[in-house]
């Protein structure tokens, strides 16, 4: 039974990933996601029932519109697996059903940050906002209003400013080359979930894995310049790596393993 539960819930969070897909793609485009129907970008062709299963339509198509055949972004299921994923994982934290809620809220959210961010390098201030009110929602939920206000619980309200100002005064002495603002205002927001302690372990990790991507990525390129004497996309200390998705990996691997990197603690997969 507890199998067949996490399954329908994986299956519902591909569900929802497929809606979050829509609105990664028609984001400040004009078009809201939840009118219209989904076609295919190219030809035009209105998608049918049978073409909107999640992971599983794109897999028998074998990621080709079954119109003119061009190549469907793996954009699509990844999402939706991801999301399903992501459905079980807080689901297996039993936490209340406001609470649940409110984490399939923010995560989902984060989701769609990660990836508009991967594609259009910049990170909207409509969906930060709706991340850094559900952090604060979440927030207020776990602590009496009469406290809230009162040490340490103050501590998690000053997080997201303490948080959003180093990426400002990067941002700001830059004038925009090093940071975008979008990644402070969602390290405010981070700040707002996490708390000051985990938020700052979150941005830490962030710098980290970005950093180490960033090494690898220019390693292999070196490699593959070696092999086959030409690089199609050259990766210098110059080149704008979007830094959203980091940060939200790091929020991930924080709340997920509850790592604290300032006292050392970590809690692995505590739902297991």
């Amino acid at each position: 039974m507890e199998f067949l539960a996490l399954a329908l819930v994986f299956v519902f969070g591909t569900i929802i990933g497929s809606f979050l897909n829509v609105v990664i793609y028609r984001y400040n485009s004009g078009t809201s996601p939840l009118t219209g129907r989904s076609h295919c970008f190219s030809c035009g062709k209105v998608l049918t029932p049978r073409d909107l299963v999640p992971i599983f339509s794109f897999l028998v198509a074998r990621g080709r519109c079954a119109k003119c055949g061009v190549r469907l972004s793996w954009q699509y299921p990844l999402v939706e697996a991801l999301t399903g994923l992501m459905f079980v994982s807080i689901f297996l934290l039993n936490k209340t059903p406001l609470e649940t809620t409110l984490l399939l809220g923010i995560f989902s959210t984060l989701i769609v940050i990660g990836v508009y961010d991967l594609r259009h390098q910049i990170i909207p201030d409509g969906l930060v906002a709706i991340f850094a009110i559900l952090g604060l929602l979440k927030f207020f939920l776990s602590v009496d209003i009469a406290r809230a206000f009162a040490f340490p619980h103050a501590w998690t309200l000053i997080a997201g400013p303490m948080l959003f100002f180093p990426f400002w005064f990067l941002w700001f002495i830059s004038q925009g080359r090093w940071l975008g603002l979008g990644d402070g205002k969602l390290a405010l927001g981070i700040g707002w979930f996490l708390g000051a302690t985990l938020g700052g372990s979150a941005v830490i990790l962030a710098f980290w894995i970005g950093a180490a991507y960033a090494l690898i990525a220019m390693g292999a390129q070196k490699v593959s310049a070696l092999l086959h004497k030409k690089v199609a996309h050259k990766l210098s200390m110059q080149s704008e790596i979007p830094f959203g998705p980091f940060l939200i990996v790091g929020v991930v691997i924080v709340f997920f393993m509850g790592i604290n990197l300032f006292d050392g603690s970590f809690n692995l997969f505590a739902f297991l």
